[in-house]
């Protein structure tokens, strides 16, 4: 079959609205690190950690859930790929960063929480590479 034109084909940018920017851009420079230029981060898909696990989900919940948080008014969660969830969350607890204690483990990878300076839940998942 044709590959279809006039297709989503990926997730070409997250935007987080903040009361501070550029304090907000510091803090997942310093604690998640995302590397910054004046435009944001960029990440190439040539990044991924294992080879085989550059993929995004999008998914839509509803109104009411609580994946975001409790009694949140976060209308976006972000989900971010890591290579080291344990070593992150150990750096992050280090740093005083809010650390869920809940954590979920699938055949498809590891789930933690963490919450930034703003208050938005924020999904970090490290993927385990599919064998050959």
């Amino acid at each position: 079959m044709a590959e279809s034109k006039g297709r989503v084909t990926g997730v070409g940018g997250v935007f987080l609205r903040a009361r501070d920017p550029k304090a907000l851009t510091d803090w997942y420079h310093q604690h998640l690190g995302l590397p910054v230029s004046d435009y944001g981060t960029t990440f190439l898909w040539t990044d991924e950690v294992p080879k085989g696990t550059g993929m995004t989900t999008w998914s839509a919940f509803a109104d009411n859930t609580d994946y975001f948080g409790t009694g949140s008014r976060q209308a976006v969660m972000i989900n971010y790929r890591v290579d080291d969830l344990d070593a992150l969350l150990e750096k992050l607890r280090t740093a005083k960063v809010a650390v869920d204690p809940h954590r979920e483990d699938y055949s498809y990878g590891r789930f933690a929480w963490i919450t930034d300076p703003e208050g938005n839940k924020v999904e970090l998942w490290q993927p385990i590479a599919k064998s050959e």
